[in-house]
């Protein structure tokens, strides 16, 4: 696709982030700390330029370290910085979204951008696009229906998997920061995420058609099986090798316990339609499981023993909530 469709679609979609998601007013600056490494890091770039008309613009390798934080440090609180990263910007021991946060601004984040291909640019701008309508309440709808849940089944071709558990009150992920301290996050968005409250009562087994290898990069497979026994997984039979060397570094460390169960919201991307950066995938619609004792949000277990928090994506036919449909036919049941 050409770079100036790129870029209309781009603009379009960041102008609905901006005015449907981060509800920018008026007298708020815009801050975009970019590169230009990539050429979707440049279309980006571009895009906010034409959303944002009097936004204030720095090339992270231009600037540098005093630079960046100089900026950062003029702006008043709701205002929004951007970040725009190939890799992930480094500024020593500055932690940039913390920061950010910690002075109340608004923050849109993509990063990464150097593992989308040249074939993936269009479905990454395409998972940009907002609309609140469709978020907001299938987010909402589905948390309820996850903090409601006595037991939870995932069915796939010839598999099932049973949570025997409530689940932990879920977290949104849907451009909605009403009831939130911190406004915004990494881009694209689109998931509700929980884990069981009974991490031992997760028992079955279930097919996996993708995950990311010692290469961070998410890729497809043809599914495979893993079961799982009192939330401790072992790959099955046709497992791939990658996966196995993946379960390996983790058993390193510690057991190889289930954790996030995630449903990601996102149209733009699934089975079929993959991005090779696993933060944005991880929104794809359908569920993701993590796997590893590392959570950043649900830290009940000792961070000492949770050094990994890799995800895997299921290749699910049905999702049961309290026996009754949550996700089938490739989409999310009727929730309210």
């Amino acid at each position: 696709m050409s770079e100036q469709i790129l870029l209309e679609k781009a603009t379009k979609n960041i102008q609905q982030i901006l005015s449907g998601a981060l509800m920018l007013k008026q007298e708020e600056t815009v801050l975009v700390v970019y590169d230009t490494e990539t050429r979707l890091s440049r279309v980006l770039t571009e895009a906010y330029r034409r959303a944002a008309p009097d936004g204030v613009f720095l090339d992270f390798n231009e600037a540098g370290d005093a630079g960046v934080k100089s900026a950062i440090a003029e702006r008043r609180a709701g205002d929004l910085v951007v970040l725009i990263q190939s890799t992930n910007f480094r500024l020593n021991e500055f932690r940039i979204r913390i920061e950010l946060f910690k002075h109340e601004l608004k923050t849109i984040e993509h990063m990464h951008l150097n593992r989308i291909t040249e074939e993936q640019e269009e479905r990454y701008i395409d998972t940009l696009a907002y609309d609140p309508s469709y978020y907001r309440p299938l987010g909402h709808a589905l948390k309820h229906r996850l903090d409601e849940a006595e037991e939870v089944v995932v069915e796939c071709e010839d598999t099932v998997l049973t949570y025997a558990s409530r689940m932990k009150s879920a977290k949104l992920n849907i451009g909605d920061y009403s009831e939130m301290q911190n406004v915004g996050g990494t881009f694209p968005i689109g998931e509700v995420f929980t884990e069981a409250e009974d991490l031992t009562a997760i028992n079955g087994e279930v097919k996996i058609f993708a995950f990311a290898g010692l290469d961070l990069l998410a890729r497809e497979y043809p599914p495979f099986l893993v079961r799982i026994q009192n939330g401790i997984l072992e790959a099955g039979e046709d497992a791939p090798e990658e996966f196995l060397r993946v379960l390996d570094l983790i058993r390193e460390d510690e057991p190889v316990v289930v954790r996030e169960f995630g449903l990601g919201l996102n149209p733009a991307i699934g089975k079929g339609r993959p991005l090779d950066d696993m933060t944005a995938f991880e929104r794809m619609k359908g569920l993701h499981l993590s796997l590893g004792a590392k959570h950043g949000i649900y830290k009940e277990i000792a961070k000492k023993r949770g050094r990994y928090h890799v995800d895997v994506f299921v290749d699910i036919k049905r999702i049961l909530v309290n026996g009754k449909p949550l996700f089938e036919n490739g989409d999310f049941t009727e929730v309210s």
